[in-house]
Parts: C-alpha cells; structure tokens; sequence
C-alpha cells in the first residue's frame, strides 16, 4: 500500500465523518445531558462498535446483507426503533438547576456502562455502516499488495480517526453544556437531541439498501 493511498484514504474519512450521523448526534446529546464523563462512555462505544462493523464487513457479513433483503431488513428496523426508543428517552429526561458537578457525579456512578452500550448497539447494529465498509475500503485497496495488510490498516486508521471525531464532538458538546444550566434550556436541549434521534430513526427505516 502506497502512502498515496493511504493519504487519500485518511482525506475521505475525514470528511466522512465529519457529516454528524445518528451515532455522533446521540454522542452530542449525552455529553450535553451528563457532562465530560458521558463522552469517555460514548466515544469508547464509538471505537469499538466501529471496530465490530468493520470486522463484521471484513468477515463477509457485509456481503451477505447486501445479498439478503431479509437480514438487512430486520437489521436495520432494530437499529431504527432503538433510535427512537432512545430520543423518546431523552424527550422524557427530567431537569433540574443542580450544578454540573453534582450531575457530572452521579453520571459517573450510575450512567457510564449503560450509556457506553447505548453508544455501541447504535453504531454497531447500523447494517448501513457495515455495507458502507464493503463499499468504501475497496476503492482505497491496492491489488499489488497483500490485502489483508491493507484492511487491518485502514481499519485502525479509521477507528482512530472515528475516535478522534466523537471526542472533538463530546468534548465541545460539554463544553456548551456548562453556559447551559437553566431547566427551561436543559428541557430545550433534550427535547431537540431527542427530535434529532428520533428522526434519525425514521430515516434509517427508510433508507433503501439499493442505495448503496
């Protein structure tokens, strides 16, 4: 593998991720609900629910959702109606004008492992990401070299970009939180993420596998 490709690899990604998607804006929405300990939950069910989908795509199951209807079908109205049981959630999240200290205390004791597999089961789940990689890697791969090699690269190169991109988004989303501590602005917040998610529901069971 060239550093050409590698480089033009690294270039699409980017702007890829980039584009907020339903696992960035439930990333966004948790640091703006629970603070800077929520985003070390999110990003590290970012990192690994990437990871699962790429492996996932590399071990052939992309290819077996893009043949099957009925898998990619069932997959994606799972993903989609956790979507929207998640943002009906954040609708119905209760407010309050505690200190972020105080919240940021109690994420830390009870929230983190639930909001980590939150995190994982959106983006993991997505039969949409797992196609997307059968679709993507191949234009980046040089068929001169050992293939194999190439994938592990670019997954690692991915992941660490996809990790980069959800930190740079949790941490600003917290830091905005901070300038947000009115409950009529915290019920403001939660209920537009939870709108955002829920709409990303609704457009990932419409979203057509033909479209890849």
């Amino acid at each position: 593998m060239s550093i050409e490709h590698w480089l033009a690899f690294v270039a699409a990604s980017a702007v890829l991720l980039a584009i907020p998607g339903p696992t960035i804006l439930l990333v966004i929405s948790y640091a703006l609900g629970h603070g800077r300990k929520a985003t070390t939950a999110t990003v590290a069910g970012v990192a690994l629910g990437d990871f699962t989908a790429m492996t996932a795509s590399m071990l052939g199951l992309g290819a077996l959702l893009a043949a099957s209807a009925a898998i990619f079908t069932g997959l994606k109205w799972i993903g989609a109606a956790y979507l929207i049981y998640l943002g009906i959630k954040l609708w119905r999240v209760p407010v309050s004008d505690r200190s972020a200290d105080a919240e940021d205390a109690e994420t830390a004791k009870e929230r983190p492992l639930r909001i980590f597999l939150h995190t994982y089961a959106v983006t993991a789940l997505n039969p949409k990401s797992i196609i997307f990689f059968v679709a993507f890697l191949p234009q980046f791969l040089d068929t001169s070299k050992p293939i194999a090699f190439q994938m592990i690269v670019f997954e690692v190169t991915f992941l660490a970009l996809a990790t980069l991109n959800a930190t740079t988004y949790g941490l600003m989303a917290s830091m905005a939180r901070k300038t947000i501590r009115k409950p009529s602005v915290q019920r403001l917040v939660n209920r537009t993420g939870g709108t955002l998610m829920i709409g990303a529901g609704l457009l990932a069971a419409g979203w057509k596998k033909a479209a890849v």
